[in-house]
């Protein structure tokens, strides 16, 4: 049995294609895979159970009785340093859990070292 002549270029240009729309998917179309995408939406939980926690960590930073000296040594860290300070001061560990949560005590060390409004 013959093949027709205009087979093997067909597959060809087949295969090429379908190479071509894998590497632009992935590189510039957005797609990823499984385990990329289950990261992803951990990371997304995480800080949005963050955010959802800091108005809890700044309650505990201002019923406790050394938050001025802990917020002092928070406004003369690094950025880096203020989720170190959050963190031994207690107040991102949320409650029923043993250790602090880093993404929480990062978030509201950025928040107790925003001025506060201004109150007309």
């Amino acid at each position: 049995m013959d093949m027709p002549t205009w087979i093997k270029p067909a597959l060809g240009g087949a295969v090429f294609g379908a190479f071509a729309m894998v590497a632009f998917g992935f590189s510039w179309g957005g797609w990823v895979t499984s385990g990329t995408a289950r990261n992803i939406a951990a990371m997304q939980e995480e800080a949005g159970i963050a955010a959802a926690l800091t108005p809890y960590c700044i309650k505990r930073s201002n019923a406790d009785p050394a938050a001025a000296r802990v917020i002092a040594d928070i406004k003369k860290s690094s950025t880096y340093g203020r989720r170190t300070h959050v963190e031994r001061a207690g107040w991102a560990t949320p409650l029923g859990t043993d250790q602090p949560n880093g993404a929480l005590a990062s978030l509201c060390g950025d928040e107790l070292v925003k001025p506060s409004p201004a109150i007309n």
